[in-house]
Parts: structure tokens; C-alpha cells; sequence
């Protein structure tokens, strides 16, 4: 701390403390609103602290906040003396103005409480900063930390009654009645939405498959169709690839163009500068963010996606891949139980930033090796750690035989099984898509649109091999 503030108080508002209690005190419809935007930490005043934190037992416990619950709840904790016994509580009951206030008292109180959170985290930054025993990556991700849980943890709540979130879970069902929509992240694919209602907040989303089957080409489908198609913001974490190989698929995709042309080893025709850059626009705009840091450690990616949660309103991340993550230097040195302390990380991040995580993931060769179902993958074969599909709310498998040497048929060079193994809130199910490996994109095979748009093409190779086919949708 600099000498400039030393001596100084704390930032507090001891009135606003005050009239926020006197508000519970006389008037019960301010109870809920108080007890939902604030913590005990939220008051500076100990006497303060005290008595909002018998009024929380009160709530907890679903009996009336007054004078008399409150004094007796103190001395059964065997506070009312420390407060200052009755005659501070009856003072308090004079304190408020008007309950319409009670907003603005409550608002000040959030700001004061995270200006002194703020203080202690930069203090603890400055001390961190000095020593010479902590490494660099440590150093980095504990400031980011400390600064998210200062300005984040105000109105959290660790516990909560059965009542309230029974309440919450209503209006969302009451809202879902009357949306039109999926109620999660759009996949982009009509049969996989029918059965996923969109990708759901909270959920940690396994994408598992062998290598060369086309993991990143699903994964970055579904980040475009999200970001380009619905404007949701994304964030993609490619653990593999560079960036720029992420953007040349995704110009692939968008402009049809080869992708031996998209990474310059062939030459453009004059018209296709023209095509490329029209076709792009879309996917320019889009709310995509990507980052390449290869062995990103779990901790540092935990500290990126708040980042760009709070900075960017982040709708869904995607992680490619889980395996190639490092885990916390505890578990280091058994490869089980760092895959394993990863993916419990993946889905606490999910949860506690209530959006759906996609982490691509191996699979073991048993795959390739079970002749029986035609090598169609199961859970067991998920690589390196069980706790993956402990954590995992949704395991997905891709299941291509011709790219798993399963098959020498042409028919099936193309055919594609996204296997949903697990559902933990819904069902298990199977949906048929074709790989147009040129274009690095998947369709669904069933889609109608999907189906006209082949007619068209083949009555247009009829007439004219030179014919560029049309998109797919």
C-alpha cells in the first residue's frame, strides 16, 4: 500500500448500511430483493454485519423479519450484546426514509463493498508481485482471479432454499410455453436441435472421435453456425491448430473454394478474389474469438473465458482438444488424474458461468480394433480418464466408418453417425449427415433442403461440368 493511503478508511456507507436494515425491519416486501443482491461482506459496520446476518438466518428459515424474530435470533446466537443490545435495534427502526430508496441504498453498499474487495485483492497483487518464488503463469492467473472474484462474488449466493429455485425453475418453464426457439445455443443442424433444444447453459459437452474423423471440421461448424447464423459470441480454444488454420477452414467452408487454393499452393482464377471476399463478410462480423495457446493450462483458460465473459456477454466455448490441456501441478505426474482434474474444471467453469462448454475429445484405439457394431464408439472408449463421462452432461460421438478404415464401400464415404451416448436431460439418439470433405462441412442427410439441393446439383452437372453446384442450404 502506497503511503498516500495509509490511514485512510475504508471505502463504507455506514447510513445506507443502516437504512437497508431499518427497510427489512419495517417493511417485509424488501426482504427478498435485499437478501438477493447482498452478502454479509456487503456491510463494513461488524454491529451491522451481526444483525444482517440473523435477518439471513430468518430468511433461510421462512419466518417474518421484525424487531422481536430478530432480537430473539441474536440472543440465541449470543450477539444482542455485541450489536448493542435493544435499544440499537429499536434505533434502527427510525432510520429509513421510504422503502421506495431501498434500491439506491442497496446499490451503494454493492459499489462500497467491491471497492474494499478490490483494495484487498491489489494489496495481495502488490505482495505476489514482489516475491521472487512465484513463477510467472501463476502470477498472472492469480491477479486475473483475484480481480474476478472481487467484482463477482457480491451477489452470489452459497446456499439457497429448495422454495426459491423451485420459483425460478417456473418462470423459466412458463417462459419456455410462449418462446418460439430452442432454448439453448442453435447447433445448426434441425434433427440435432429436435433432441438437444440447442446447446444448454451449465452443460459441459463431450465431442468424441477418433483422429481424421473430422472432430475440429464438427466443432468449428457448430462455432459458426452459433456466431455467423444466431450471433451468439463463441469463444474457441484451439489447443492443435494455429489460428490461421482455423480461418482458412472456416473460408473454405463459407466460400466453397478448395482448400488448396484457400492456402495459396494453388492460384485463384480472376473472379474468385471477388467470391472469397463476398462470401466472407458475414463471417468477419461474427462475434468469434479464437486463441491458439498451445498446453494452455486449465487454470490460465479459466481466467480467459471469465475475461471474455465479462468483456464480450459470451454465449458457448469450445475447447479443441481435452487431452492436450494441462491440469494443476498437483496431479501432475499421473495422467489420469490430470485429465480428470481438467474435465472436473471444464464443467465447474460451465456451471459457474452458466454457459454450455464443447471440449473435443480422443478416443482409444479400441474403436478401430472392435469388429463387432461395426467399431461404433461406446463410452468405455473415452481416452485417459472415467471422469470425463462422470462430468460430461452430454457425450457425442462421430462415427465415420469409411475414415475409420471400417468400410471400403464408396457409398459410405461420406456417411457420418452423430451418436449422442449420453443425455443426462434427455434422450440418447443417433442422427444420419454427410461429410463434404472438400468444403470441411457436415449436413444432415435427412434435411429437405439438403435433399433439393443434390437434385439441383446433378440436373446442373447434366448440363455442364463447369457449373459451380450450389451450397448446400
Amino acid at each position: 500500500m502506497s503511503s498516500d493511503n495509509i490511514g485512510k478508511l475504508p471505502p463504507q456507507a455506514l447510513e445506507n448500511e443502516e437504512a437497508v436494515l431499518s427497510a427489512m425491519l419495517l417493511d417485509p416486501s424488501c426482504v427478498d430483493e435485499v437478501m438477493e443482491e447482498l452478502k454479509p461482506d456487503a456491510f463494513y459496520s461488524e454491529r451491522n454485519r451481526l444483525i444482517f446476518e440473523a435477518m439471513y438466518s430468518l430468511f433461510m428459515e421462512h419466518l417474518p423479519i421484525d424487531l422481536v424474530t430478530v432480537s430473539t435470533k441474536l440472543i440465541s446466537q449470543g450477539k444482542l450484546e455485541s450489536v448493542g443490545g435493544m435499544p440499537v435495534l429499536a434505533d434502527l427502526s427510525g432510520k429509513l426514509g421510504s422503502s421506495a430508496y431501498v434500491e439506491t441504498y442497496v446499490g451503494v453498499l454493492k459499489q462500497k463493498a467491491v471497492q474494499r474487495a478490490l483494495i484487498t485483492a491489489a494489496n495481495k497483487i502488490l505482495e505476489d508481485a514482489y516475491s521472487e518464488d512465484i513463477k510467472f503463469d501463476d502470477l498472472v492467473d492469480g491477479a486475473l482471479n483475484k480481480v474476478y472474484n472481487a467484482t463477482d462474488s457480491l451477489g452470489r449466493q452459497s446456499v439457497q432454499d429448495i422454495g426459491s429455485v423451485i420459483n425460478a425453475a417456473l418462470s423459466r418453464l412458463d417462459a419456455a410455453q410462449t418462446q418460439s426457439g430452442l432454448g439453448g445455443v442453435p447447433s445448426g443442424f434441425p434433427t440435432l436441435d429436435a433432441i438437444t433444444n440447442g446447446w444448454q447453459a451449465s452443460d459441459l459437452i463431450i465431442l468424441a472421435a477418433r483422429p481424421a474423423v473430422g472432430k475440429t471440421a464438427f466443432a468449428l461448424n457448430l462455432a459458426r453456425n452459433a456466431a455467423v447464423d444466431h450471433h451468439v459470441p463463441v469463444a474457441f480454444f484451439s489447443l492443435e491448430m494455429s489460428a490461421i488454420q482455423l480461418a482458412n477452414r472456416l473460408m473454405v467452408r463459407e466460400s466453397g473454394l478448395s482448400a488448396d487454393k484457400i492456402k495459396g499452393s494453388v492460384k485463384f482464377q480472376n473472379d474468385e478474389w471477388t467470391l472469397l471476399e463476398q462470401s466472407i463478410v458475414r463471417l468477419q462480423k461474427a462475434p468469434l474469438y479464437v486463441d491458439d495457446t498451445p498446453g494452455l493450462p486449465i487454470s490460465e483458460f479459466r481466467s480467459k473465458v471469465k475475461a471474455l465473459w465479462k468483456q464480450k456477454h459470451l454465449g458457448m466455448v469450445i475447447v479443441d482438444y481435452l487431452q492436450l490441456m494441462q491440469g494443476p501441478k498437483e496431479s501432475k505426474g499421473v495422467r489420469e488424474q490430470e485429465v480428470a482434474a481438467i474435465s472436473r474444471q471444464l464443467k465447474v467453469t460451465a456451471k459457474e458461468l452458466n454457459i454450455p462448454i464443447i471440449a473435443l475429445s480422443q478416443l482409444s484405439r479400441n474403436v478401430v480394433q472392435r469388429e463387432k457394431g461395426n467399431g461404433r464408439p461406446m463410452l468405455s472408449d473415452l481416452r485417459e480418464s472415467g471422469s470425463i463421462e462422470q462430468d460430461a452432461d452430454m457425450v457425442i460421438f462421430i462415427h465415420r466408418p469409411d475414415a475409420n478404415g471400417l468400410s471400403e464401400n464408396a457409398e459410405d464415404k461420406e456417411k457420418t453417425e452423430i451418436i449422442i451416448a449420453k443425455h443426462r436431460n434427455g434422450e440418447t439418439k443417433s442422427v444420419e449427415m454427410s461429410y463434404k470433405g472438400e468444403r470441411l462441412q457436415f449436413v444432415e442427410t435427412n434435411d429437405s433442403l439438403y435433399k433439393n439441393a443434390q437434385m439441383v446439383e446433378s440436373k446442373m452437372n447434366d448440363v455442364s461440368a463447369d457449373i459451380t453446384p450450389e451450397e448446400p442450404w
